[in-house]
């Protein structure tokens, strides 16, 4: 394929930095660009050192930033992760994730149509969640065929975004793609998500906060793993298709922490047991979903993607990320 320009929103964040550095690795001769606004889960120094990247601040709500950038560079491949994703946070601040992540779909897929108005061969990857389908009882999967049933803020706005992806493309015929992941983990996460807040907890010998009885359960996916699910699908995806990318890791967050305790303590040279001393239980959080998991059959069997990374590979290689130099703890090491 031809060099090329591509645009990753949201690519100083978790999910972003990690496919900035594999299509930088895959694909040597594209220019990347990121747009990100750099809120407190991004950072740019998740990009330092990488050739051919640039960095964009600023707002995907910026419809005409969005179009200048994409006409600019001559961009036919978009991928959009920018979100705002912690479920908390959407609680006690809904509009924030209406703003971004409805909103600021709108403005990037208006600037993407505009755009490319008349092209052909041009491409729009909207990643999104699983928690659109809401809660799963003891059996059953999601899958691409489930209605949605958003129970929180948070997935409701993806919910949103996920329909005028929708819209975009039987209104206006745009090649349009969707992609619904179960919960990511990995190096380069914000710590205020579960794994990497149990690490530097465990590390620092603070409590361990555990909703509820800790019994929910979540379909793991190491972040790799997604990101060659993303490239896969932007390369080899049918147009408005939506796939389920999921990891087959379902674990309750208390088998979870126990997990993590025991590889933390082992990394850490610490007696057997010192970090599961450390497990709290709080009051558990508003509209709890119970249990998520991914039927990804669909993006196995049409475009022959499968997850690599055992759980416990996944594990340790997250557990050894953020431990790296455990005197810097606050600061984790890059990757």
């Amino acid at each position: 394929m031809m060099p090329e320009t591509i645009l990753i929103t949201g690519g100083a964040g978790f999910i972003g930095s990690n496919l900035v550095h594999r299509w930088h690795r895959n694909h040597p001769g594209d220019r990347i660009l990121v747009l990100d606004k750099l809120t407190y889960a991004a950072d740019s120094k998740q990009l330092e050192g990488l050739e051919r990247v640039e960095l964009v601040v600023g707002d995907i709500q910026n419809l005409e930033l969005a179009r200048h950038l994409i006409e600019s560079n001559h961009i036919t491949k978009v991928f959009h992760l920018a979100a705002e994703s912690h479920v908390d946070r959407s609680i006690t601040g809904p509009a924030a994730f209406i703003q971004t992540n409805l909103l600021g779909t709108f403005s990037m897929l208006e600037a993407a149509r505009q755009a490319w108005a008349g092209q052909k061969d041009c491409r729009f990857l909207h990643i999104s969640t699983d928690e659109v389908y809401g809660s799963l009882g003891e059996e059953g999967k999601f899958h691409e065929e489930m209605a949605y049933a958003p129970n929180s803020p948070y997935s409701a706005s993806k919910a949103g975004s996920d329909h005028l992806v929708r819209a975009y493309h039987h209104t206006y015929g745009m090649d349009v793609v969707t992609t619904n992941c179960s919960n990511n983990y990995g190096p380069r996460q914000h710590p205020e998500k579960l794994i990497p807040l149990a690490i530097m907890r465990m590390a620092k010998g603070e409590p361990i906060p555990i909703y509820g009885d800790g019994l929910n359960i979540r379909d793991w996916l190491f972040v790799e793993d997604h990101c060659s699910a993303l490239e896969t699908v932007m390369l080899n995806g049918v147009a408005g298709e939506t796939y389920c990318v999921g990891g087959d890791n379902e674990q309750t967050n208390l088998a979870l922490v126990d997990l993590l305790c025991d590889m933390v303590d082992q990394y850490l040279g610490r007696p057997q047991g010192t970090s599961r001393s450390l497990k709290t239980f709080v009051q558990d959080r508003a509209g709890h979903d119970r249990r998520y998991a991914i039927n990804a059959f669909k993006v196995q069997s049409e475009l022959g993607w499968n997850s690599e990374v055992t759980f416990e590979q996944g594990l340790q290689k997250t557990v050894s990320w953020y431990l790296h130099g455990f005197n810097s703890i606050i600061s984790p090491a890059p990757h």
